[in-house]
């Protein structure tokens, strides 16, 4: 559809989502068949997925030459399983070279390892990618000339990189004639930085470096008629007047993190403010995870908390790692009875101590002992330098497994773009400095609220008495005195200083964070209440929902036990009409009684899809969003309909 002067394409798409013109449209095989098989998409990465198909299927815009649209969706979202997904789909609509460019070297290893390792645990292809029945490679080349035609050929470069190429050609490096002959698909990361140019005003040598970027793209782009030009990036500033001009038809899809953190994916940011030293900010985060990795470990499940201390500047980063591994390596029960008692106050660490020792049965110089060992030599990473950087990229991007023994990382800002964490539970800042002016959050504060947006990644769990629940959703939001509650939130350790504090909630705001209308209290009883009566002896009743069956591994109508057969208790209309007097005393012979009626089988599967499209449209529960929440495995409205685990056998 064409956008008006009046609405943006997101808006227009908005609208036309609202009006169901996607309800009919299914995810291929040839996409949702061809990722990882550990890889559920979400309701939201199929609304980006769907918005896609009917762009490529229905849009008349589509059909213009050199497509361009940016997916404006939020940090951890799964941005590039959407890629992934994308470069399936293009594949099957003839596209093999994709040029695949981003800000940073470390962002083009950790994609790599996504897309061309098989072994490894967030590779997002499955390992037998078929398309019509033949099977198909991802390979990573230098150029695209002689690549193999039925090859998915991915460039991998930094615009820095490709620019440099471009300008200076070189024997079997990739140039501006591999973009004349072959169409190809180009796919900017964090595409945010090319609009630098756009939004700020530059000194003379950043303006000429940022023009030749931005006019390498666009040269590239516009050698083809069929070139596309797929951005994605969670925080292009679309208030930003000459931003939104540039993008005004171009974003797809806006799926902000307010959204992804209201929709449960995220999760909860916890500010601590302390009025203590770094060194014992220090302390208290890793007994915190500590408190987390024994709490999991109780409830079965395996979470190895990770702790991010961040410094100001590379050197005092360095001199926090020294005193840090000082501490540990001089660590006595007598300093965490210290810390436990000087924390009584404290609710977090006061109740991590409490569990640690009563509950989990440990006293203070066992427990000494095991921070030692857990967060002792080999446990510790300082990635301040860009070649240790660089060598660490694989092994940042994995911290979940079992084999990585990582538990603290010491950085500035290194880690601030494409890091893709899920376990990391404490950000703590070692520095006590504020860059705002006036009301408005400093540069600092907002790359710091941003990075807690990365932290805030959810770490996906299964609870045994919550079977309806998604693994990768928040759950205890209602109940957030549930042990399994510290796994669902993210710990800002930071000095005390309100001011500070006020900007970074701003900041937090801004970002879609924190909600700006919800807030966390504690209730406390009056003493003279706690000795009432009804204090003593009452009751408090509280309605709890028992999940009676399992959504999670629900994929047939059985698993909710609905039969195959139903009987309607009344007959179906007919639309016969009979007419008498009503002062006829004789009895209309003509008009058959209900005995009469004749009972017959139908087969909803035998019913056109057409029916059976208008019949489901027609009522939201059977919308696929909403199937997707009861039948997380469904694929489309498709194998709903058709096969015999669901109504197939109707």
């Amino acid at each position: 559809m064409v956008s008006n002067t009046m609405s943006t394409l997101a808006q227009d798409y908005d609208s036309l989502s609202h009006r169901g013109a996607f309800n009919n449209i299914d995810v291929p095989d040839t996409i949702t068949g061809n990722l990882a098989k550990r890889i559920d998409l979400r309701p939201y990465q199929i609304e980006a997925l769907k918005r896609w198909l009917y762009y490529c299927n229905s849009d008349p815009e589509a059909n213009s030459s050199n497509p361009h649209l940016l997916f404006h969706m939020a940090t951890g979202s799964g941005k590039t399983i959407l890629m992934a997904a994308l470069i399936l789909d293009l594949y099957q609509r003839g596209y093999r070279n994709f040029l695949f460019f981003v800000n940073s070297n470390q962002i083009i290893e950790k994609t790599k390892d996504n897309f061309l390792n098989e072994i490894s645990p967030k590779y997002l292809f499955n390992h037998n990618i078929k398309m019509e029945g033949k099977p198909v490679k991802v390979i990573a080349v230098d150029n695209f000339e002689s690549v193999n035609s039925q090859t998915i050929n991915i460039h991998f470069t930094t615009i820095q990189g490709l620019h440099t190429r471009i300008l200076n050609p070189k024997e079997d490096a990739v140039t501006i004639e591999d973009f004349t002959e072959f169409k190809t698909v180009m796919i900017s990361d964090e595409a945010h930085h090319l609009n630098t140019l756009t939004k700020n005003k530059l000194s003379d040598g950043e303006d000429k470096q940022q023009k030749s970027w931005e006019n390498t793209v666009t040269s590239i782009f516009e050698q083809h008629p069929n070139n596309i030009l797929l951005e994605f990036t969670a925080t292009a500033d679309l208030k930003h007047s000459a931003i939104k001009k540039k993008y005004n038809d171009k974003v797809l899809y806006d799926y902000q993190l307010i959204s992804f953190r209201r929709d449960g994916y995220s999760k909860d940011v916890e500010l601590r403010q302390a009025d203590l030293e770094p060194l014992e900010r220090m302390m208290q985060a890793i007994v915190l995870s500590q408190y987390r990795l024994k709490v999991a470990e109780k409830h079965g499940i395996f979470c190895k908390p990770v702790i991010l201390m961040k410094s100001k500047t590379i050197s005092e980063s360095a001199k926090n790692e020294s005193l840090f591994k000082s501490m540990i390596s001089d660590l006595t029960g007598q300093n965490l009875k210290d810390v436990w008692e000087s924390s009584s106050q404290e609710d977090s660490v006061s109740r991590a101590f409490q569990y640690i020792n009563k509950i989990a049965h440990v006293e203070m110089d066992e427990f000494a002992l095991e921070l030692k060992g857990d967060f002792g030599d080999g446990k510790i990473v300082n990635v301040n330098k860009l070649k240790d950087l660089e060598e660490l990229q694989i092994d940042l991007n994995n911290l979940e497994n079992r084999n990585n023994d990582i538990r603290v990382i010491f950085a500035v800002n290194k880690l601030n773009e494409g890091w893709d964490v899920l376990n990391l539970f404490d950000i703590v800042r070692l520095y006590n400095t504020r860059d705002s002016r006036g009301t408005n959050p400093g540069r600092t504060t907002i790359s710091e609220a941003q990075l807690i947006g990365r932290g805030a990644r959810y770490f996906p769990f299964t609870d045994a008495n919550l079977s309806e629940s998604s693994p990768e959703k928040r759950k205890y939001d209602n109940n957030l005195q549930h042990p399994l509650r510290i796994l669902e939130e993210l710990h800002y350790h930071c000095s005390h200083n309100p001011r500070y504090i006020d900007e970074i909630k701003r900041a937090l705001i801004k970002t879609g964070m924190v909600d700006e209308i919800n807030e966390s209290v504690s209730l406390r009883l009056k003493e003279s209440f706690k000795e009432s009566k009804f204090y003593k002896i009452g009751y408090v009743l509280v309605n709890k929902k028992e999940a009676k069956y399992s959504r999670y591994n629900a994929d047939s109508l059985s698993s909710y036990e609905i039969a195959e057969y139903f009987i309607f208790p009344r007959p179906l209309a007919t639309g016969i009409v009979h007419e008498m007097s009503a002062f006829d005393s004789r009895q209309n012979q003509d008009q058959p009684s209900n005995e009469e009626v004749n009972a017959e089988d139908f087969s909803i599967a035998s019913f056109s899809k057409p029916i059976l499209d208008f019949a489901m449209d027609s009522n939201e529960f059977f919308h696929f969003v909403n199937l997707k929440n009861y039948f997380p495995k469904l694929k489309s409205v498709s194998e709903f309909q058709t096969m015999d685990s669901y109504l197939g056998k109707v």
